[in-house]
């Protein structure tokens, strides 16, 4: 319905758009955490058309973890579009927030259980895969849906020969930095090589500014470090051995990782005191002019002060390895079919609806992320078209660190990493912490 609008939600509600006023209604208590708001969406001429035909709808449970303004915003125009295509369906879109969601989420699998969920590709989702907690969606899997999809992008979404979801967002990992500041500490192209980053460390300390900002309390921007270290040394194969779990921490190379980290922590290139702030705080000291560059994900983009917007600029992680592809850090998001899903004749439509390159396009210029679908276009953005340039040219793409291993040994290992920053003396403590947590969870 052009022009419609969502009512307000509020957390804690449940809000209805069914033709009728919407109205919110108290949250049962349960063993689950409840949305932070639910949304049972109808479009007016969809329902229209039911009620004229005297048909009963057919309800499609979407549970999604879209709870930031605008995924949410962009989510619910995706749905509304979808229902004027098939306005048989009604669909029960429930946004539940990041955290209750991922504790939600094998509950809903292994009981009753929605028709689509939002989730990760990669190991996130062979994980659920694996124990047949997820459909075999193959059929949506056209020759066209391939072809605009994408190798790499399908290859994330298969086990065994067979696909499980339809990813439809994905972003780069990369150092965004201050062109003024390195330019007035004598650095006239951003470091190719690693040579070449520790020497913008030491010119950028040597003019008051410090060289690489990051917020460790977070735990998570630490494993971005290791992800990009061990795949410049050790390259994109052995990264993802030792993710899932079948290379010891203990070995010479992933030892060799921590001392290149300790290198950089030798040369002072992190900021002071990184362990007691968070990446949100951490990033205004970029702003500031106080730090030099940042290894994060492109989400930190849209936050740039219009003031500074035109200094800030984006290159690759250097190259470590002469010969070693250049992997990139690219988390993908992905919908999925549940195998215990009600409706899954209706799922798979939207699965297929969602492949369209003018869906995703509408998006992921919502999000300022890149879509999955190659024929899509993204925003008029210059740190999105750098970063699909990067990952269109990028010799493999991980999901990160802990998308792609075990999330009980990602919490261990983050800890174990912010702890090495702190104190590097205490790598082999570290490890050797990181490797028992691996011996328990893959029992090997």
């Amino acid at each position: 319905m052009r022009g419609q609008r969502f009512p307000a939600m509020v957390d804690g509600t449940e809000t209805r758009a069914c033709g009728a006023a919407a109205r919110p209604r108290g949250i049962r208590q349960g063993e689950n955490p409840m949305p932070v708001a639910r949304l049972r969406t109808s479009l007016l001429a969809g329902a229209a058309l039911l009620f004229a035909a005297g048909a009963a709808a057919g309800e499609l449970v979407i549970n999604a973890n879209t709870s930031d303004p605008a995924p949410r915003a962009a989510w619910e125009a995706v749905i509304q579009r979808f229902q004027q295509e098939h306005p048989d369906v009604t669909v029960k879109f429930n946004v539940y927030d990041h955290e209750s969601y991922k504790k939600s989420i094998r509950n809903w699998l292994t009981s009753a259980s929605p028709d689509v969920v939002y989730w990760f590709v990669g190991n996130r989702m062979r994980q659920f895969v694996t124990p047949g907690l997820l459909e075999d969606v193959s059929e949506v899997y056209t020759d066209e849906v391939k072809k605009q999809i994408g190798e790499v992008a399908t290859d994330l979404v298969t086990v065994d020969g067979k696909q499980y979801g339809m990813p439809y967002t994905y972003y780069q990992w990369g150092m965004y930095y201050r062109k003024d500041l390195l330019d007035a500490a004598g650095i006239a192209e951003p470091p190719k090589t690693w040579a070449e980053l520790t020497a913008a460390c030491a010119k950028l300390r040597a003019t008051g500014v410090e060289p690489i900002v990051i917020g460790s309390k977070d735990l998570w921007p630490t494993a971005g470090w290791f992800d990009y270290i061990n795949m410049r040394l050790n390259g994109l194969d052995f990264h993802m051995e030792l993710m899932g779990g079948s290379i010891p921490y203990t070995d010479d190379r992933v030892k060799a990782v921590f001392d290149k980290w300790a290198e950089l922590l030798a040369g002072e290139c992190f900021v002071k005191n990184h362990a007691s702030v968070s990446w949100q705080e951490s990033q205004a000291l970029l702003y500031q002019g106080k730090a030099g560059m940042m290894l994060i994900g492109n989400f930190i983009a849209p936050n740039f002060p219009p003031e500074i917007a035109d200094d800030m600029d984006f290159f690759p992680f250097p190259e470590i390895t002469p010969g070693i592809g250049l992997y990139e850090d690219a988390p993908m998001d992905s919908i999925h079919v549940p195998a215990r899903a009600k409706n899954k004749e209706d799922a798979k439509k939207f699965l297929a609806y969602v492949a369209r390159p003018e869906v995703q396009e509408s998006i992921n210029m919502a999000l300022l992320q890149v879509p999955v679908n190659q024929e899509a276009a993204i925003a008029d953005d210059r740190f999105l078209k750098m970063g699909k340039e990067l990952l269109e040219r990028a010799d493999g793409l991980a999901q990160f660190f802990d998308r792609d291993t075990s999330e009980d040994l990602a919490t261990i290992a983050m800890k174990g990493f912010q702890e090495f920053m702190v104190n590097p003396e205490r790598r082999d403590k570290v490890i050797d912490d990181i490797e028992r947590a691996r011996k328990r969870i893959y029992k090997s």
